[in-house]
C-alpha cells in the first residue's frame, strides 16, 4: 500500500522491459525462430544497459 505511488527507477523500468522481451522471445521461439532471435538481441541490449547502470 505504501509503495502505491512510488516511482520506478530507471533500472526497474529496464528490468521490467527485459523480462517482457525474454518472454516474447521464448513464445516466438516455438513459432518463428528468426523473430525470436531479434527479441533476444533486443533483450541483450537492455541487459547491457542494466549492467552499465550497476557499474555506476
Amino acid at each position: 500500500m505504501f509503495g502505491l505511488f512510488k516511482k520506478k527507477t530507471e533500472k526497474e523500468k529496464l528490468e521490467e522491459k527485459y523480462k517482457k522481451l525474454m518472454k516474447e522471445a521464448f513464445d516466438l521461439s516455438k513459432i518463428n525462430r528468426s523473430a525470436s532471435d531479434g527479441k533476444y538481441e533486443e533483450a541483450d541490449k537492455i541487459q547491457k544497459q542494466i549492467d552499465a547502470l550497476d557499474t555506476k
